[in-house]
């Protein structure tokens, strides 16, 4: 009687239940997962922490380590066992911003957007220097400034990176895009594109970033006081990126600050038609070298079965960020809806046939060295093949890191004997908006790590909203961009995914093992 009137409410709420003999769904388990995601939610709490408290969080900074201390406490503090941050591997120096000002003060006063390369030096104090202009595409070209760079505030001869543009900023998935996705059948070998290393392109590619090192090794060495640069972006936005490694073993460069289109263009047009621009800029940043160390945070709920607890489910998300804003959308959602399924789950006593284990990447942003780390550690080397034992008892790895969408179905990533499960899974929250399975491969994340040693690795397909167009590595990438509904729904579904994943008889079926890396 009880499980035919929640039959009765499922379907009073738009919920459906498939029928499929080889794959079920417990309606019970359901409704408690939904009712506790979405009605009891603690997603954006956790957000709060990870973004407004914790700060940016680089790779290897304070702000990450206040984020990694953070999530390991609360992990605990919701009754997950074996939470700790656990060491990866080598990265290399620590580094944030603690103070940032600029403005031109001739021919006027103005306040310039513009935020640190990551990875170089302050000012060492307030600095004041004229503009100067330098316009060169080869060694030979620099030979006329030999002597008249010392003091100066340093800005390129750059056109605008972004043409204007009247489209809107933020967008989801259409049906007619779901609809394709769905029938899109298996892209040519692992679905990235092959380049040719001996192309003129790639020639042309390797020929410029030389004479960047060699231009900037140039400014440095006569001693220029400051680099604009011109970030990408418009209406504001900068998106940042890094002017020097993190290597500990890593060259001095000078100064440089990443300037938003606008005012990089104003300062431009005024120096280029002979007119004197003043700049001053007090920057301080840090190197932190005490710990070259990189740490992933993990917790697991472990599992109650005497024969499938040694079995693991792994979802996870990367906890880094870069360093113009707090990462709010790249990626604090993803890792705050993860540690959510993992609070949905303890929430309604769920005692699971496999261990589940959440983490928490570091590094994604500098090549997934979180995740490849640990994939390295425990279940085996792409480069060779060579699989640990771990690598045979991980049924699967769910990751989620594209930005603050709600989740519309997930990329099998070629793995065609996962797609009839998946669709089955998601049957219950087609009134969420969840129903697409693709074929298809996505890259540029953390499930790449474990599919690329034969593990089941998949990523969540989202709503892109404004991720690409404004919030994805730059200053517009904070807790205001968070969409709370769409945190809520993700995490419900992550939840009854891990859910179904733990429980079923079977692991997730794998695909063939992709042959050693050392040999492609």
């Amino acid at each position: 009687m009880k499980l035919k009137l929640l039959f009765s409410c499922l379907i009073s709420v738009g919920i459906t239940l498939p029928v499929f003999a080889q794959e079920t769904v417990d309606p019970a388990i359901v409704q408690k997962i939904r009712e506790e995601g979405l009605n009891h939610s603690k997603v954006m709490e956790t957000a709060f922490y990870l973004t407004d408290v914790s700060g940016p969080r680089l790779a290897g900074s304070p702000g990450l380590k206040r984020a990694q201390n953070w999530a390991v406490n609360q992990l605990k503090t919701w009754g997950l066992a074996n939470a700790k941050l656990e060491a990866w591997g080598k990265f290399g120096k620590g580094w944030e911003v603690q103070k940032n000002y600029a403005a031109i003060t001739v021919p006027y006063y103005h306040a310039i957007i513009a935020i640190p390369k990551a990875w170089t030096p302050g000012t060492g104090g307030l600095i004041k220097g004229d503009v100067i202009v330098v316009k060169a595409d080869s060694a030979i070209d620099l030979d006329k400034y030999k002597g008249k760079l010392q003091g100066k505030v340093v800005i390129f001869d750059t056109k605008p990176l972004v043409e204007r543009s009247f489209k809107v900023d933020a967008a989801r998935y259409t049906d007619e895009e779901l609809t394709e996705m769905a029938n899109a059948t298996m892209q040519p070998a692992d679905g990235r594109r092959q380049f040719d290393p001996n192309s003129p392109q790639f020639a042309a590619m390797r020929k410029l970033r030389a004479f960047q090192t060699t231009l900037r090794a140039f400014i440095h060495d006569e001693k220029a006081a400051l680099i604009l640069s011109q970030a990408r972006g418009t209406d504001g936005t900068v998106f940042t990126t890094n002017g020097a490694s993190y290597a500990d073993t890593a060259k001095a460069v000078s100064p440089e600050l990443e300037t938003s289109s606008e005012d990089y263009q104003r300062i431009l047009r005024l120096a280029k038609a002979g007119q004197k621009v003043e700049l001053e800029a007090d920057i301080k940043t840090q190197f932190l070298t005490d710990d070259l160390q990189g740490y992933d945070v993990v917790a697991e709920i472990p599992g109650t079965d005497k024969k499938l607890k040694e079995q693991v489910i792994m979802i996870g998300g990367h906890l880094d960020s870069w360093h113009a804003a707090t990462g709010a959308t790249d990626n604090a959602a993803g890792s705050a809806v993860m540690m959510e399924a993992m609070r949905i789950l303890k929430a309604i006593n769920f005692k699971p046939k496999r261990t589940i284990r959440i983490a928490l990447w570091s590094s994604e942003e500098q090549g997934l060295f979180g995740s490849r780390g640990y994939v390295l550690n425990h279940f085996g080397d792409p480069k060779t093949m060579q699989l640990k034992p771990e690598q045979a008892k991980l049924s699967a790895y769910y990751n989620l890191d594209n930005g603050t969408g709600k989740i519309r179905g997930i990329y099998l990533q070629g793995d065609s004997a996962a797609g009839p499960i998946f669709k089955t899974w998601l049957e219950p929250f087609k009134d969420l908006g969840a129903t697409t399975v693709t074929i298809r491969n996505t890259g540029g994340t953390d499930h790449q790590s474990f599919d690329a040693v034969g593990i089941p690795g998949f990523q969540f397909i989202q709503d892109a909203i404004d991720y690409g167009s404004r919030t994805h590595h730059s200053n517009q990438d904070t807790y205001d961009r968070l969409i709370e509904d769409d945190l809520k729904q993700a995490a419900t579904i992550i939840a009854s995914f891990v859910y179904n994943t733990s429980e079923r008889a079977e692991m997730i079926p794998r695909k063939e093992l992709p042959k050693a890396q050392a040999a492609n």
